[in-house]
Parts: C-alpha cells; structure tokens; sequence
C-alpha cells in the first residue's frame, strides 16, 4: 500500500530519496539493557538517516512533496530557514541544487553555544558547499522578519519564491511520513514483525504527525511515542495535531484521529533545544559501540535516550517490538564534538 491507492491523492513528488530504507534489528542494544532476559521489548531501527540526499535524513522525504509542489507553482527560489546545525536546511540546499533551484537559507542562533566548530563545521559547512545563499538573523531578529525581508528582495529581483517552513513541517511536507508509514508496515509484514510501537523524535512535528496519519490510513492500531526534543511540550502536541489534521484532510481519510493517537514522552530535551545533556551523549555512545550506528546530539540522540529510558523502566512488554525511526543529523555531531 501506498499514497498513490487513495483517491483523494494527488500532490506531486519530485524524486530524491533512496527508498525504501532498511529495518534493522538493534539486538545488541536490547542484550545490553537486559532484554536477553525477559524484561525488555525486541527492537528495531527505521534507518531514515539512510534516504541518501546529502549525508540523508528525515527531512529528505518532505522535500520530495514540497519540491514538487515548488516546481508545480513554477517557483525559480526556495527559502527555508532553522538554527546554524539545522538539518533541515542542509537538506533543503541539496534538494533545491538538484532541482536546479536557487537556495536561501535564514539561520539563527536558536543554541546558545558559541565554539568556532559549532558555528562553522557540520551542517553550516554543507550549506555552502551546497551552494546556498546564507542570511543570519541579526540581535533581535527574528527569522520571520528575515525570511519576509528575503522574499521581498527575490520578488523585486524578478524571482519566485517558495517558502518551505521550519521543518519542513506542513501538510505538504508531512506526506512523506505518511508513506513512510505504509513503507514500515509492508516492510515490517513482509519479515512477519508485528510493530507495537513506533517511537520518533518530535522537533517541528511534521515527522510524528505523518507517520499518525499513514498509521490511520493503513487501519493499523500502532501508536506513535513522539519524543520532545525542544523542552516545549504543548505548543509542540498543538502543532502536532494541527499538521495531522491537514494532512488527514489532504489525503482524504474518511474519519477522525483519536486524540489517544498523540503521544509525546517528555522530559528528555533539557536544558533545551540543541543543548546536550548526560542522556543524550549515553545513546550516542551506546548506539555507535554496540551497533555501529551514529546518531546526532539534537534529534536522534534524545529521542533514543528516551527509548532508552522507557525500556529500563518497563514501559514496553517482552513479547512487543518498538521501532525506533532513526532521522538523521550525523553531521551536526561533527560540531558538538567537545561534548563526546
């Protein structure tokens, strides 16, 4: 099953991702938190770090709708904006080089960390190597006021511009986790893996919101644990549904989500957005020595901390299977490297 069997479907897609992406089996790290004796989940690892766009990443399965959906509306410039290590705007630059596409990216110091190697090296190195034309907010700035100031100036140079959000965490945007729900259930079918759970992190909600809506879609009855990465939790559970329901609508699903659907596991992202803590650099560490698997210190390592976390207290039954959806975001590790 894919977004192409409903009928209400029809947005278009620009090709960019290598799909579909692997399902890995973490035994390592289950054997590790004790689950080789009974009292933990089998899990397993959505390897969306693995859709191949510029080192890969969630975002890359966004920008296939909002890229087609760009080039529908004959735009000739796309505009995106998020913190100096975003991933998201790593990915909007290489999706837009490859569509032949001008690129702004309006970046802001959302982290307050002030190394050399953070506000140069890993996703910021990318940007530009991507070609992306670079507009930091100034003090007192906000990154609405830039991008409206940057719109301004593309359209009296004769441009069209295309705003891709935070995130890329719209309607459009979020189809991509809706097909890659349908993705992880024939994948998960096709091995006989029945999911229980699917756990992801949750920053601009679009990713969470999508993968609720493909679930809908597929009838399948698997919540969907968002972890907080921002230290905000209910404006983000607001936007979560908001992005679901417009997503829900767009697709034509017949019937309402169940408010039991959103699920947001909190307090993992102190001190705040962007900003390490002791859980997060264990599922770092963890994850590389027992899998070989690297995660980032924003995204993928929070939400595995709090994988982690709800595991050791027995939160998930022996006998059930957790999918964890890696999004990506290794290179923003290459900046936080004073923390490892």
């Amino acid at each position: 099953m894919t977004l192409a069997d409903f009928p209400k479907f029809a947005q278009p897609r620009f090709t960019l991702a290598h799909l579909p992406t692997p399902l890995e089996p973490l035994d390592r790290l289950r054997a590790h938190l004790g689950a080789h004796l009974g009292t933990g989940p089998c899990l397993y690892i959505k390897r969306d770090d693995c859709t191949g766009l510029a080192l890969g990443g969630n975002k890359t399965r966004k920008l296939e709708f909002l890229i087609g959906d760009a080039l529908k509306q004959q735009a000739t410039a796309v505009i995106s904006e998020g913190g100096l290590q975003s991933n998201h705007v790593r990915q909007t630059a290489a999706a837009a080089a490859k569509a032949g596409l001008a690129c702004h990216l309006v970046l802001d110091h959302a982290v307050p960390i002030a190394t050399a190697i953070y506000r140069n090296s890993g996703n910021l190195l990318l940007d530009r190597l991507l070609g992306a034309e670079i507009h930091v907010c100034g003090a007192g700035e906000t990154r609405a006021a830039k991008i409206q100031h940057v719109m301004d100036m593309l359209r009296a140079k004769g441009e069209t511009p295309y705003h891709i959000p935070t995130g890329g965490s719209n309607a459009i945007g979020a189809l991509g986790y809706a097909a890659a729900a349908l993705e992880l259930l024939q994948q998960a079918k096709e091995r006989k893996i029945a999911v229980d759970h699917v756990v992801v992190a949750s920053g601009s909600g679009g990713t969470q919101a999508g993968l609720i809506v493909g679930m809908a879609l597929a009838g399948a009855d698997v919540p969907v644990i968002g972890i907080d990465i921002d230290d905000d939790p209910e404006p983000l559970l607001a936007l979560v549904r908001d992005v679901t329901d417009a997503v829900a609508q767009s697709v034509g699903l017949g019937h309402a989500i169940p408010p039991s659907a959103f699920q947001l596991a909190r307090g993992y992202a102190a001190p705040g957005y962007g900003q390490p803590n002791a859980g997060m650099i264990e599922a770092v560490k963890l994850l590389a020595s027992l899998e070989g698997i690297v995660l980032d210190p924003v995204y993928t390592g929070k939400a595995m901390a709090g994988l982690i976390d709800m595991v050791r207290q027995g939160r998930f039954g022996a006998d059930e299977s957790v999918v964890f959806i890696h999004t990506g975001g290794a290179p923003g590790l290459f900046a936080y490297e004073n923390y490892f």
